[in-house]
């Protein structure tokens, strides 16, 4: 199994071409002209005493779908299985960034900047408290207040005490007289004939 699993996060990109008998860059006619002479020799219904003819068969199908998807076929083409296999996980847009992050010098530059700065923590402490309440904190501009925050209880009991100041008594009560008519609801009944 962990043979297999190996064999399968390859980064040559070379296995599904050496499946369907074809040279790496094989046109998308060679692919489909190849794919169908080798699923009629291997297909389950014409072998059903083979189980290793059904294998075959499976890595045929998977092979013909990987190398006709453009898109699937460039990331194998560039980075194998194992390109295949982060586009499975990331999405087919994130693979570059993937195998950019996980290059030498991505890692390299990544400890450089640790060494650096002592440890990363320090780094972002020192940005926090710098950049977001600290003296480089962005101000507000001149002539408006700043914002602050008010908890929805003490919102609610100011207004309150302000329509009270104010005279206004809020409605809380819903009308009980059910026959008021509103403009919406008229007393004309609507016809849907149409004057032929």
């Amino acid at each position: 199994m962990a043979e297999q699993r190996q064999r399968a996060l390859s980064t040559a990109g070379e296995a599904l071409y050496e499946i369907l008998a074809l040279e790496k860059g094989a046109t998308h006619d060679e692919i489909k002209k190849s794919y169908r002479k080798l699923a009629l020799k291997y297909h389950p219904d014409k072998n059903p005493d083979n189980p290793e003819a059904a294998e075959k068969f499976k890595e045929i199908n998977n092979a013909h779908a990987t190398l006709t998807d453009l898109s699937k076929r460039n990331i194998y083409d560039k980075y194998g299985s194992l390109g295949l296999y982060v586009a499975e996980q990331f999405g087919e847009e994130n693979v570059n960034t993937y195998f950019m992050l996980s290059s030498w010098w991505a890692k390299g530059l990544f400890a450089v900047c640790g060494l650096l700065t002592g440890c990363y923590l320090c780094c972002c402490f020192c940005c926090c408290f710098n950049c977001c309440c600290g003296k480089c904190k962005p101000k507000a501009p001149e002539g408006e207040e700043q914002e602050f925050c008010v908890s929805p209880e003490d919102l609610e009991e100011q207004i309150k005490n302000d329509m009270e100041r104010d005279g206004e008594t809020p409605i809380v009560l819903q009308p009980t007289n059910a026959t008021e008519k509103t403009q919406l609801i008229g007393d004309s009944h609507r016809s849907y004939r149409t004057d032929s």
